[in-house]
């Protein structure tokens, strides 16, 4: 008996790393289809507003739980144009978290979808090495939608991070103002099997975009190969 448990407990330690792997390769598959999906309705987001991204955070599926006044939470994923200047192929994808109060998920317990779009190299690097409030340490507004709007005229291009969200096929920018963004560094680990920072995943290119990445990073530089933002 006492080796069949020493058995049953190696072969859990063993498939442990193995499923949160897979869990996090997932994660990354999901972030892709969703970034497809919303790149191809009709109104959305703007072609101006995309190819003057930094970056881009696909969360999906954030869920809104109610503990006092409410909050939610939720990992993505976070992939930046390659080069110190941001203006090369979209790269390799880190981990992330979003953690906040009511911050406007309006339809009750549906799982929403969200997409932040970071305008700024400072959004990029303030992200990347630690976490950040939304509307706070960083300007945030809820994104404009709509193809023909003109990311010269529209104020709310202003802000440094722009947001969107989709949920029960609704698709609208949204403010995520109170709610903070951070690095997922045990999401990282597991999805690239060591302790990497999302800094040296992004700026410093220190691993290779993961297969399951391939949707996303595809689809981005396919929508939006070029940067077109004077940063």
């Amino acid at each position: 008996m006492k080796r069949i448990c020493a058995v049953s407990m190696l072969l859990i330690v063993v498939a442990s790393p193995v499923f949160g792997q897979k869990k996090e390769q997932e994660r990354v598959e999901n972030a892709g289809r969703v970034m497809q999906e919303i790149m191809n309705i009709p109104d959305d987001i703007p072609q101006s507003v995309i190819d003057k991204a930094d970056c881009v955070v696909v969360l999906p599926s954030v869920m809104k739980f109610a503990i006092g006044f409410g909050g939610s939470y939720g990992r993505g994923v976070m992939t930046c144009r390659s080069g110190e200047d941001f203006k090369g192929p979209w790269g390799a994808p880190t981990m992330m978290a979003l953690e906040g109060g009511s911050f406007g998920l309006q339809l009750g317990g549906q799982a929403t979808d969200f997409v932040l779009l970071l305008m700024s190299p400072r959004s990029a690097r303030s992200i990347l090495a630690s976490k950040v409030k939304l509307g706070g340490d960083i300007s945030a507004a809820a994104g404009p939608v709509g193809r023909s709007v003109s990311a010269e005229t529209d104020v709310t291009l202003r802000a440094e991070i722009l947001s969107y969200s989709r949920a029960r096929g609704l698709y609208a920018g949204i403010s995520l103002s109170g709610s903070t963004l951070r690095p997922d560094h045990a999401a990282n680990k597991k999805l690239y099997g060591e302790n990497i920072s999302a800094r040296d995943v992004v700026l410093n290119n220190e691993v290779a975009a993961p297969a399951a990445a391939k949707l996303l990073l595809d689809e981005l530089n396919r929508r939006s190969p070029t940067n077109k933002s004077n940063s």
